[in-house]
């Protein structure tokens, strides 16, 4: 285990802790006028990390049973080259979602999920659909997971490894969101006007963070790529 695959996972587990589900829509459950209690936030993270983590499991397996079948064929200089063409082009891509200057929606999809999680029901079944349904509409755009998939699948280290460090990765996924949990209970006066800035900076901005995950997840792609073509011996430290 190298140094360089863990940070870029650890790169990657806080890029996706700043998502729809893993950060704004427990910022929102924080503020909701229902107040929601902590128990339930965190019955809220319990479920998306565990959901995560099964998704991670499933992807892993079936990776695995690829990179086995393919054999040393994923690990050549041909397709470390696609992999770095890949994080070339996501990085390129960012910019088709740079949000245009001056352009608001005020029936953005980070609005529609507020009133979802400003909803009147706080009950654990509620709760719990949440997460559930914030993590299904993410599957098709967790992009850093994906990329963090990838690099432990191409790893070479052993499963209970694997799982370990995908296990480690769903904690950082959601520990912004429980250091703001612990600071509203600790501190609620000096915690709550945070919540509010960062509450705005979304409304806001939210609908354009596709952009910045493209750019962030193509250049640790690419990186991992030049890494293993350029300096093999720095990357298998």
């Amino acid at each position: 285990m190298n140094t360089g695959l863990l940070l870029s996972l650890a790169g990657l587990a806080l890029l996706d802790s700043a998502s729809l589900g893993t950060l704004f829509i427990p910022v929102w459950l924080m503020l909701s006028p229902a107040r929601v209690g902590a128990g339930r936030i965190l019955i809220y993270l319990a479920t998306i990390s565990a959901f995560y983590f099964g998704v991670g499991l499933l992807v892993v397996l079936g990776a695995g049973a690829v990179f086995s079948a393919t054999g040393d064929a994923l690990e050549s200089r041909s397709a470390l080259w696609i992999q770095l063409a890949v994080g070339v082009v996501l990085f390129l891509l960012s910019f088709r979602f740079a949000p245009k200057k001056g352009e608001r929606d005020s029936a953005s999809a980070s609005g529609r999920w507020h009133d979802r999680s400003d909803a009147r029901s706080s009950s654990v079944v509620f709760i719990v659909g949440l997460a559930l349904l914030a993590a299904l509409v993410e599957v098709a755009t967790m992009l850093p997971y994906l990329g963090a998939i990838g690099m432990l699948t191409t790893s070479g280290l052993n499963g209970a490894a694997v799982v370990a460090l995908l296990a480690g990765y769903c904690v950082v996924m959601v520990l912004p969101a429980l250091v703001l949990l612990v600071g509203r209970a600790t501190a609620r006066a000096r915690i709550e006007p945070l919540l509010d800035r960062l509450n705005a900076w979304i409304s806001k901005r939210a609908d354009g963070a596709l952009g910045w995950v493209l750019v962030i997840v193509g250049f640790l792609v690419a990186r991992d790529a030049a890494a293993r073509l350029w300096f093999p011996e720095m990357f298998g430290s």
